[in-house]
């Protein structure tokens, strides 16, 4: 049960449920609509996908260039998400909704949520960041692209350390993104100097697919080029009965007389021989 591959999947289902959850959907609710208000990845037959806003920025990578310098700065057009609208006053404050869940507090350096939670937030705090810095810079850095004004936080324990499928919200708060940040020790320019460095990485090779992986015991990134079909599904055809899939340079096999079974055989038999005493009773 605490396999990594299914506590991937549990973090991740927690944190999709909650994200809609907490949402409040009755009258006087607030609704932050972009655009048409028409999900692009609607599937057809989804009765309600989940309520998120999709929002596209653009943003300008490198420093201008001198007087007389070519520009070679880059454009880059991100699309974000905002998962809500926090009203504060007047003010309507745009939100990214995340969950931080519990699996075993024996795995977890021993902080139990339930009793730490309240009295000692900070250390709880300090621990998740220890067992999953990487999940909080992306959460942060998802939320300052977006130019969302908050990001609130769920704590999610399990039920009972035995069931991977009931959950139970311990408590939420909210941070400011660009005051989370250095919390977590966070260098945002830094950010910004990988992801230069990765593009102009990128836009000096030819045109194909390629896959960027971390290292996992390195810091290190390698990019790989895979094929163009690669991760991709192949659709299963349903042929026809009797059609036959050729390859080039290959003949086709010739077709099978049908053949009679063997109870077939044996029917038409006995009824020849009924036929035949027949013919001699008659006669």
């Amino acid at each position: 049960i605490n396999h990594a591959s299914r506590l991937t999947a549990e973090a991740t289902f927690v944190n999709q449920n909650f994200s809609q959850q907490v949402l409040s959907r009755g009258d006087g609710a607030t609704a932050l609509t972009l655009g048409d208000g028409k999900n692009p990845f609607a599937q057809p037959g989804d009765e309600s996908p989940a309520a998120v806003g999709y929002k596209y920025r653009s943003f300008t990578l490198g420093a201008p260039p001198a007087a007389g310098d070519e520009d070679e700065r880059v454009r880059m057009v991100v699309r974000t998400e905002l998962d809500a609208v926090i009203k504060k006053g007047e003010e309507e404050l745009a939100t990214r909704l995340y969950a931080l869940n519990e699996v075993d507090a024996k795995l977890t350096g021993g902080v139990d949520w339930r009793q730490k939670l309240e009295s000692q937030r900070g250390a709880v705090l300090a621990t998740e960041l220890k067992n999953n810095s990487a999940k909080l810079a992306k959460w942060t850095l998802q939320a300052m692209l977006a130019g969302a004004d908050l990001m609130k936080l769920g704590w999610v324990s399990r039920k009972h350390t035995k069931d991977s499928y009931n959950h139970v919200i311990l408590g939420t708060q909210q941070y400011r993104p660009k005051e989370f940040a250095p919390l977590i020790n966070l260098n945002v320019n830094n950010a910004w100097g990988i992801l230069k460095a990765i593009v102009d990485l990128c836009l000096t090779l030819e045109e194909g697919k390629y896959l960027l992986l971390k290292d996992p015991n390195k810091p290190v990134m390698r990019l790989y080029s895979i094929p163009l079909d690669a991760f991709e599904e192949e659709e299963e055809i349903e042929l026809p009965e009797g059609v036959e899939v050729v390859e080039a340079g290959e003949e086709a096999a010739p077709a099978a007389k049908p053949v009679a079974p063997a109870e077939e055989k044996e029917q038409r038999a006995v009824e020849e021989a009924v036929a035949a005493v027949a013919r001699l009773v008659s006669a």
